[in-house]
């Protein structure tokens, strides 16, 4: 997150929360946050999934410069991740309560071509997006389909909690950042209609 030009409609004390959830969801809060075992990159593209997904293009814009700059810092190699987790977002939106059973394995085969593909770029993120947009829209299948391919890579049940923790907290924090960012502008110009200043 990053300060706005206007006075936070939710007042400095409530956004210094959300930067200190920040700190404790990306870079960690020393003596205080968890350890990660998610990458700072892994955790960076599960944000820009979900911003995708919630339609925030403050945490978009957001979320790209900070993968940029991670990929530079560890030297990632080239491919074109912005296009392919748009894909990964459009492939995602489908729910299995939404299609027939038979639309749902032909989903599952092509999810899963789609996702390994992706994963030799960057190993694995295929099935943590899947995952946090499970974790976002509550929809267990998604997450079952998402957690055997997780549990399959993390043999070491310390490391899959581990894992499992990382995504969880990448998924709230967007929640409420991505609703935060997307509204402001609008309860900023529906107060202003009452020529009411943020606080």
């Amino acid at each position: 997150m990053t300060p706005n030009d206007h006075p936070p409609v939710l007042g400095h004390a409530f956004n210094e929360v959300l930067t200190e959830l920040h700190a404790h969801v990306f870079t960690g809060v020393p003596g205080e946050s968890d350890p990660f075992v998610l990458s700072m990159l892994d955790r960076e593209y599960i944000a820009f999934t979900l911003a995708c997904y919630y339609q925030c293009e403050h945490c978009q814009t957001y979320h790209a410069r900070a993968i940029e700059r991670e990929r530079r810092k560890v030297g990632a190699p080239e491919w074109d991740w912005r296009k392919e987790l748009v894909r990964a977002t459009l492939f995602l939106r489908t729910s299995k309560s939404e299609v027939s059973s038979t639309e749902w394995k032909e989903w599952q085969q092509s999810w899963r071509s789609f996702a390994k593909r992706i994963d030799v770029r960057h190993p694995r993120v295929g099935c943590f997006i899947a995952y946090a947009v499970g974790i976002a829209r509550n929809d267990e299948a998604l997450m079952d389909l998402a957690f055997g391919s997780i549990s399959k890579g993390f043999p070491d049940d310390e490391t899959l909690k581990g894992v499992i923790r990382d995504i969880d907290r990448v998924v709230i924090f967007m929640k409420a950042a991505t609703s935060k960012n997307r509204t402001d502008p609008i309860i900023i110009r529906q107060l202003s209609s009452r020529d009411i200043s943020a606080p």
